[in-house]
């Protein structure tokens, strides 16, 4: 008997285009012999409907207009458990940051990725950082700017800033993916302009020291005993891999695997798998690291626990490297989201 199975796409956050072009490469690879699908799109003003229609005009956005192929209050299907699963296909707030997978544990339905703790933390870069921290794991010395202080007090706080880090800088909301909201500084005026943008998208700014790195990204897959992906290599079109050079400019290349000996690929899947397990995380996620291009030192960049899954993202392009096909890694990740489910 095939397993009832929802895709959440859309969303409310600024990930909402992406999340459209994952989950259309999502509901091109699953297989259907396998499962009956229920697509359920969020638009961005939190309405959901199930959708039936044409899988391609969810990437375009058609979708919305679509009203003949839409049914209402698409989360009943949820609520009222019509489906076994529940896989969403949603990158950033309301949707990787435990909210989903927190309403999936009250209906008591598999969810796709970590739970509802790891995700909320994961989502978190600053309170990543706490965390990890105590378990000794290498990252990027950091400033937390909070808005309220900045407004009573800008001057010190930038001042910490270039007293304890320096520049270049990387300046980024604490919750949030695809590199939005996200900018390099080079000089005081760079650094406010890039905290302004930063609190557009949160109240909380994570100001980073800019390593001189190799971005280097690891795709883990599992529960208890997860596995690690051959290290996949960012070669960016920019200076830094921001949103125009991840899903806009064809210059940035895919390096699969990374330009390291075999025994500098073991040793970044193994912290890979450290920092999967420290987090609690379950189903999959990708762990992104900064590598020193002198001293070749790890650090950790952040982790995904909903990455990318357009036909260019490298979690699933990692795993077909490593020796799983896009439609086997859709049915393990299923697989997993029911195995944890039953525990």
């Amino acid at each position: 008997m095939k397993k009832r199975l929802a895709v959440l796409f859309g969303g409310q956050s600024t990930e909402h285009e992406v999340s459209r072009a994952s989950a259309t490469s999502v509901l091109k690879n699953i297989d259907q012999t396998k499962y009956d699908i229920y697509p359920i799109g969020i638009t961005k003003d939190g309405l959901w409907f199930q959708y039936t229609g044409k899988v391609e005009n969810i990437d375009n956005g058609e979708w919305e207009t679509d009203e003949y192929f839409k049914v209402p209050e698409g989360q009943k299907l949820i609520f009222n458990k019509e489906v076994d699963v529940v896989f969403p296909v949603l990158h950033g707030s309301f949707g990787e940051d435990g909210t989903i997978q927190g309403m999936c544990k009250l209906s008591n339905i598999p969810c796709v990725g970590p739970g509802v703790m790891s995700s909320a933390i994961c989502m978190d870069k600053i309170y990543t950082k706490y965390l990890l921290e105590k378990f000794n794991v290498k990252q990027a010395e950091y400033v937390v700017i909070n808005a309220s202080e900045y407004v009573k007090d800008k001057d010190t706080l930038t001042e910490n800033v270039e007293k304890k880090l320096g520049y270049p800088v990387f300046i980024k909301p604490s919750n949030g993916g695809s590199s939005v909201g996200i900018t390099k500084a080079h000089n005081k005026s760079e650094l406010i302009f890039g905290v302004g943008e930063a609190l557009k998208y949160d109240r909380k700014v994570l100001v980073e020291h800019a390593i001189n790195a190799r971005e280097i990204e690891v795709g883990v897959l599992g529960n208890d005993y997860p596995m690690a992906t051959i290290p996949g290599e960012i070669i960016p079109a920019k200076e830094f891999y921001d949103y125009e050079a991840k899903y806009k400019n064809e210059e940035s290349k895919l390096l699969i695997p990374a330009a390291f000996n075999e025994a500098k690929l073991q040793n970044i899947k193994e912290i890979a798998i450290k920092i999967y397990k420290i987090l609690d995380c379950a189903g999959m996620a990708r762990v992104d690291f900064l590598v020193d291009k002198e001293t070749e030192d790890v650090y950790l960049n952040e982790v995904n626990t909903i990455p990318g899954f357009t036909k260019i993202s490298m979690y699933p392009k990692m795993w077909q490297a490593t020796g799983k096909t896009y439609v086997e890694l859709i049915d393990e990740l299923i697989k997993l989201a029911i195995e944890r489910n039953n525990k």
